[in-house]
């Protein structure tokens, strides 16, 4: 390691450095003669984060940290390896970067470092459409991610921002839902900007209507990042919620804006088989379990359904999970026993209120009887 090189170096940066940021690379050369390490990375972490420091964060990276780059925290070199790329001419001066730095910290006692350094090679290979190369570094990664007791919290969340972009690219709907919920719920949502969240909400709510293996929304309806759809994608929020309790009036309202989008467009027939299995599982759930054994005729006049259909629709329920029970074909009725547990609005609360307010005076019924029909039982 060159002093008078660095010294030289530090000197020429700090000379195009705004005058704000001066005194920091004046602490670098007295922190790196020292060799303190670690108050070095920290305060480097530091500058970087500024916006001021932007244009000098790749001279800084390769003249200057590349020097001591195996000496200091190895996550923390490619915190800061990330943010000099973004300064890098085009996508594939960033991906040779990236290439270069994921090479460096390949150790053993770096594993999360390689990691996070081949999530960032893997979203660059995504953007100059390498789809292969961009999945076998996301498998590479995930492998290791599964081997790990512990892991900072920002890894996973790269890996899972990255793996729902590579299956929004593969129009993988179901995948790219539980990434992009995994990755929601490894970060604090203030750290998105408006825009950003209003368009994670919007990618989250087309891909649960669109999927054909998700039918309950539960997880996404109970996420704050659904409150980002306001102004014009507000009637999606309604959406979510109309299917959320098989309301299909709402749903005829709303389904307007279905043939507006593209992509629901597309999937219009799957989109209303869905409300139709949702109002199905609705008014099941409505009913006491006692009262669970439904005619064709109860079950067409609640979905909306032809009555020619309705057997088909109840298979596709029990198939799909969301409820279990028994068909009888010559009477044509259907036997519930159990419905999928869902997300409560306050409407069906107070159903749910009134259904325990009847189980309770039912059981008062019961005790009373036994009190009265077993007072000669009790007495001898």
């Amino acid at each position: 390691m060159n002093v008078d090189k660095i010294a030289d170096f530090l000197a020429e940066q700090r000379d195009q450095a705004p005058e704000e940021l001066q005194g920091t690379i004046i602490q670098f050369e007295d922190l790196w003669e020292r060799k303190l390490w670690h108050q070095l990375t920290d305060l480097l972490v530091e500058f970087f984060a500024d916006p001021k420091s932007e244009s000098q964060r790749l001279s800084f990276y390769k003249g200057f940290i590349s020097e001591f780059a195996d000496k200091i925290n190895q996550l923390k070199l490619v915190d800061l390896g990330l943010k000099a790329a973004t300064q890098c001419r085009d996508p594939r001066e960033r991906l040779a970067f990236l290439a270069s730095l994921t090479k460096k910290v390949d150790g053993e006692n770096s594993r999360d470092a390689f990691v996070h350094a081949t999530v960032a090679t893997a979203r660059v290979e995504l953007q100059l459409g390498d789809i292969e190369a961009a999945r076998r570094d996301l498998d590479k990664a995930e492998k290791i991610l599964e081997s790990f007791d512990s892991v900072e919290t920002k890894v996973h969340a790269a890996f899972y921002q990255v793996n729902a972009d590579y299956y929004k690219v593969n129009a993988d709907f179901a995948s790219f839902y539980r990434n992009a919920l995994l990755y929601l719920a490894c970060i604090d949502l203030s750290t998105l900007s408006p825009n950003e969240r209003k368009a994670r909400a919007n990618d989250l709510g087309i891909a649960a209507l669109v999927s054909d293996s998700i039918y309950n929304f539960g997880e996404l309806l109970l996420h704050p990042i659904l409150d980002a759809l306001t102004g014009e994608l507000a009637w999606l929020r309604e959406l979510l919620l109309a299917f959320n309790r098989g309301d299909l009036e709402a749903f005829d309202t709303l389904s307007g804006h279905i043939s507006q989008h593209g992509l629901l467009q597309e999937h219009e027939d799957e989109i209303r088989q869905k409300i139709y299995l949702a109002a199905l599982t609705e008014s099941v759930f409505r009913r006491p379990p006692h009262q669970r054994a439904m005619s064709f005729s109860t079950i067409s006049a609640d979905t909306k359904v032809r009555p020619n259909q309705i057997e088909h629709l109840v298979m596709k329920a029990l198939s799909l999970g969301l409820v279990r029970g028994t068909i009888d074909q010559v009477d044509e009725i259907v036997n519930f026993t159990w419905v999928q547990p869902r997300i409560l609005d306050m409407s069906q609360i107070a159903s749910m209120s009134q259904r325990l307010g009847e189980w309770g005076e039912n059981v008062n019924k019961l005790g009373n009887w036994i009190e009265a029909t077993g007072q000669d039982i009790w007495a001898s």
